[in-house]
């Protein structure tokens, strides 16, 4: 996790470049409190946990919950986390929660470690990988959900109270799950390198469960949805599991150096889509664009052999495809993200704020893989068939913009980053969130009660969900802060993630760029303005 020369050049690079751009459009960045959402952010996995809250719980409105999961299969399933506003424990996304919050560490953790929350990012990520040892309970099993979607919706209750259902459902060599099988081992390989300095047992442990998932997942193929028919609903794998295959060997070749992992991505690129997919999104389901934009990491390092050049450009080609689709560089418009009239990359209507953090994400790596090659090894972003191109400085500037939108930089003048700012969702669709807390009212909330008591309410949830990402405005930055909106003011696990790495390089490069007096905002603990 410690910072290299070249991500420091990077850094001064790609702050002078923003500007510039900034300056040429006539418009200069909004100042933000990266630092205060950076700590909030955190704030939000501590909403979410499930299981035996640790003493140094700092979100003091969430008690203890889902103490008897896996029981009914004699296997302990406790802990993990809430992916969004209900209480299924949804292996496939947990997972990619867990990889994209190691990935923020090892690409920004000098400057998490800056801001004083590197303990609390580490422990962000240990409730999840804690979690998925105890669910790899044999080489060949994985226990992929807890709960049931549909039962769960059929009820309003605090997580410490649930009465539905918390009917655990594996995969198996007869019953297998590549794609969960394989964002697991993703997210336990990149783990690994996150504790590699500071619990070494730790991180040998988590690659061991990494290799043994991905070994699992390749053997016995198949998607997980058609194993566990229950989660079709709600985390169905659409894109397959193709991709999780290429991104846990990615993952895998980065924690262990080992040629095989690399043999595996460059043999499998045509078959699988690595090199085939030109994708426009980058989400828990569809990894491709990460896979592309990792692969092309080891091109510009050098980390490869001569005969593995030719695939990697093509993983390279597929790459610059996402980012020049985000940027809107790509010749034909259906090849392009679509962006609302305030600057948001906008994709589907429901939860459209994971695609935008996790552009933003892949965004900003790219943009320091491509300062750190340097211009003498063709650092740029090819667009349009050769006919654009653009620097490191604009790929990282559309970055930064994007992550502004979500504090607060859009037309509406809305933090979706719940917590920040003085105008943000008030009424997110989050069961726990929206019922008085379970130690100011012990006394049972039943599963229609909920309803009736809670969930038509018009006033501000008593509680804040401080650090959630919510699912955002629509296409023509229209928002309706309404807990009946689900598909506006819910958010997830995965929302947030991408964001923890990207607010502390901000912070770093704020500082950096000299304070302002607009930079500092109030801390808050309930919004002053809900949005309309």
């Amino acid at each position: 996790m410690r910072r290299s020369s070249g991500a420091a050049a990077w850094a001064l690079g790609v702050a002078v470049a923003f500007f510039l751009a900034a300056e040429a459009a006539g418009a200069a960045p909004v100042p933000h409190d990266y630092e205060q959402a950076l700590r909030k952010s955190l704030l939000y996995f501590e909403a979410q946990r499930s299981g035996r809250l640790p003493y140094g719980q700092r979100v003091a409105w969430r008690d203890h919950s889902g103490l008897t999961d896996g029981l009914e299969q004699g296997v302990d399933l406790v802990g993990g986390y809430y992916d969004a506003g209900d209480h299924v424990k949804f292996g496939l996304p947990m997972a990619f929660t867990v990889t994209m919050l190691s990935w923020s560490l090892l690409e920004y953790g000098g400057d998490v470690a800056a801001a004083g929350e590197l303990a609390h990012a580490l422990e962000s990520i240990k409730w999840g990988t804690d979690y998925f040892i105890k669910a790899h309970t044999k080489p060949d099993e994985l226990w992929a959900e807890v709960g049931d979607g549909d039962t769960d919706h059929y009820c309003w209750q605090r997580p410490e109270d649930m009465t539905t259902s918390r009917q655990a459902y594996k995969v198996d060599r007869e019953r297998p799950g590549s794609d969960v099988a394989g964002e697991t081992a993703a997210a336990l390989a990149a783990a690994s390198m996150a504790f590699r300095e500071t619990n070494p047992h730790y991180a040998h442990l988590l690659l061991h469960h990494a290799q043994q998932l991905f070994e699992f997942a390749d053997k016995y193929r198949g998607k997980y949805d058609s194993s566990i028919a229950e989660v079709k609903s709600y985390y169905a794998s659409v894109s397959g599991y193709h991709d999780e295959l290429l991104w846990a060997a990615l993952w895998l070749h980065r924690a262990t150096g080992r040629a095989s992992y690399l043999d595996y991505v460059v043999d499998n690129a045509h078959e699988f889509g690595g090199t085939g997919w030109a994708i426009t999104e980058f989400s828990w389901d569809v990894k491709y664009a990460g896979v592309q934009i990792l692969a092309t990491r080891l091109l510009l390092r050098g980390e490869h052999e001569e005969r593995h050049r030719a695939t990697l450009e093509g993983y390279r080609a597929k790459a610059e495809h996402y980012v020049c689709a985000c940027m809107g560089r790509n010749a034909a418009a259906e090849d392009n993200v679509e962006r609302s009239p305030g600057g948001m990359l906008y994709v589907r209507q429901w939860n459209n704020m994971q695609y935008v953090t996790s552009a933003a994400y892949l965004l900003s790596v790219y943009s320091g893989y491509l300062t750190e090659a340097g211009a003498g090894k063709g650092a740029a972003v090819t667009c349009a068939g050769g006919e654009a191109s653009a620097d490191a400085g604009e790929v990282f500037a559309h970055a930064r913009a994007q992550v502004d939108y979500v504090l607060g930089s859009n037309p509406r003048g809305i933090s979706y980053l719940v917590g920040y700012g003085a105008k943000f969702p008030a009424r997110v669709h989050h069961r726990a969130a929206s019922i008085v807390p379970y130690k100011d009212r012990k006394e049972f909330i039943g599963c229609a009660q909920g309803f009736d008591d809670w969930f038509g309410r018009k006033s501000a949830n008593p509680n804040v969900v401080v650090g959630a990402i919510v699912g955002g405005p629509d296409r023509h930055d229209r928002f309706r802060d309404d807990r009946v909106n689900y598909m506006q003011t819910e958010a997830c696990t995965y929302n947030t993630a991408p964001m923890v790495g990207m607010f502390a390089m901000l912070n770093r490069l704020a500082r950096q760029e000299g304070p302002s007096p607009a930079a500092r905002r109030p801390e808050s603990s309930r919004s002053t303005a809900a949005a309309e």
